[in-house]
């Protein structure tokens, strides 16, 4: 998969939920990779976008401020997303290196759910 590294490839993908955007990455140079590229099964690239379209449900977007639930909507989209990069894994062999980077809103912004 095409990425910004010095050989323009990588082998070692990020799976992480991101507004607006494709959930695999480049774990080296942080390149947002094009899901289509990336040698899965069709199933898996619509359970993954289905997944990330769910990225950020614990945010009140038009007031700016975390949910009152942010902590369980926060940690359910974590555990789908690990759950989703374990199967990635197992789809791609051992030649690919994958890990998880989960959601941390409600870490980062404390109190802002009030």
């Amino acid at each position: 998969m095409r990425c910004l590294c010095e050989n323009n490839e990588t082998f070692d993908l990020k799976v992480e939920g991101d507004v607006d955007i494709d959930p695999i990455w480049c774990n080296q140079c942080g390149c947002n990779l094009d899901i289509e590229e990336v040698p899965i099964s069709e199933d898996l690239k619509d359970e993954l976008m289905k997944w990330a379209m769910q990225y950020g449900k614990w945010i009140e977007w038009s007031k700016d401020k975390l949910r009152t639930n942010v902590i369980e909507l926060e940690s359910e989209h974590n555990k789908l997303g690990q759950v989703l990069t374990e199967k990635v894994k197992k789809e791609l062999g051992a030649r690919y290196m994958v890990s998880f980077s989960p959601s941390s809103s409600a870490r980062i912004y404390p109190g802002l759910d009030s």
